[in-house]
């Protein structure tokens, strides 16, 4: 059998054409492709992490990238501008929303506990009272063999050595969260040290480490210290972790239960902005953690990567919470931020 001259110039010409039609969608995806880059609290970054990985499962065009920096350094980049997004531990003030050009919408992405952790050989069940945690950390108490940690420690052999105190370098929503609850159960802490993403501490033998990861590392390796991290970085680094008294007199371990009892109370304003000092049952350290986007990109691929971005975290990506030990938002938030996300960023 034979072919003529036209008749093959035909079928080529039909599979150019057939072959755009499949090429052309590849190529649309191609060009839709968004990189995400995002800055600020170390608090969420195993999570964020997580999420990155994920997210890719369902939205192979859509890349994340994610720093952890402090949540200071997350909220002045994003009032700069160099960001696709932040992240931070503390809910921005007024004066720091009004920086941001561009406007600003607050997204809870999860809630945790912040651990109280310590390196005392042969203590591996400390508790700490209303009274004495804020007493150590405004410098009241120094020694760890002092009568009120003993009488929070009866029959538990307490050595007789400094209190080697382990706070962060940089800002922090971890020490903002730590700060806010301490001032919120002892006025003494409020006047001299107070709710504060980088305080000024008046302590004696003071180590700083950048991060979670640096406050984590400093413990471990250091007899005698005691610091505060988020609850998966004491877990993760298998960091012995104080129970702390609550509200109701109750002596209670870090723990995602504990802390998602503590934060069931919560009430979301229409901001989104919470500041949780002194809740009235479970673990008593906790707060929210929020990715910072803005209203306008003044881009319509980026503002569509963004919203896919925010709508993957807030509906497949609360999955991953309870894996890492990271609480969850409730759904009738979700609902309301995705609202007001979707209508909202441009």
């Amino acid at each position: 059998m034979s072919f003529s001259t036209t008749a093959l110039r035909g079928v080529f010409t039909t599979s150019l054409i057939t072959s755009a039609v499949f090429i052309s969608p590849i190529l649309g995806a191609i060009a839709q492709a968004e990189t995400l880059n995002g800055a600020g609290a170390t608090f969420p970054a195993p999570l964020y992490e997580r999420y990155a990985r994920e997210v890719k499962k369902k939205h192979p065009d859509l890349t994340i990238n994610y720093q952890g920096i402090g949540s200071g350094g997350g909220i002045r980049q994003v009032i700069a501008g160099t960001v696709d997004f932040g992240g931070s531990d503390a809910a921005m003030k007024d004066d720091e929303i009004n920086k941001v050009k561009n406007g600003v919408i607050l997204v809870p992405t999860a809630g945790g506990a912040v651990s109280v952790v310590y390196n005392l050989p042969g203590v591996n069940n400390l508790k700490l009272s209303r009274s004495t945690l804020p007493a150590i950390f405004s410098g009241q108490i120094t020694k760890w063999n002092d009568a009120k940690i003993k009488a929070d420690n009866p029959g538990v052999n307490l050595p007789n050595q400094p209190i080697k105190f382990v706070v962060r370098a940089d800002g922090s929503g971890t020490t903002f969260i730590f700060t806010n609850h301490l001032s919120a159960i002892s006025s003494y802490f409020k006047g001299r040290i107070g709710a504060n993403t980088a305080p000024t501490w008046t302590l004696p033998n003071v180590l700083k480490g950048k991060g979670n990861p640096g406050v984590a590392a400093l413990v471990a390796r250091t007899p005698g210290a005691v610091g505060y991290v988020e609850y998966a970085y004491a877990v993760k680094n298998n960091l012995k972790s104080a129970q702390v008294q609550n509200k109701a007199g109750e002596f209670v371990s870090p723990s995602l239960q504990s802390a998602n009892s503590a934060l069931s109370t919560v009430s979301f304003p229409n901001n989104y902005r919470v500041f949780v000092g002194d809740p009235g049952q479970g673990y008593p350290i906790v707060g929210l953690t929020w990715m910072l986007i803005y209203k306008q990109y003044g881009n319509a691929s980026k503002a569509n990567a963004v919203k896919k971005w925010i709508n993957w975290v807030l509906q497949d990506g609360q999955q991953y919470n309870d894996d890492l030990n990271y609480t969850k938002i409730p759904s009738d938030v979700v609902s309301r931020v995705l609202q007001t996300v979707n209508s909202t960023v441009k």
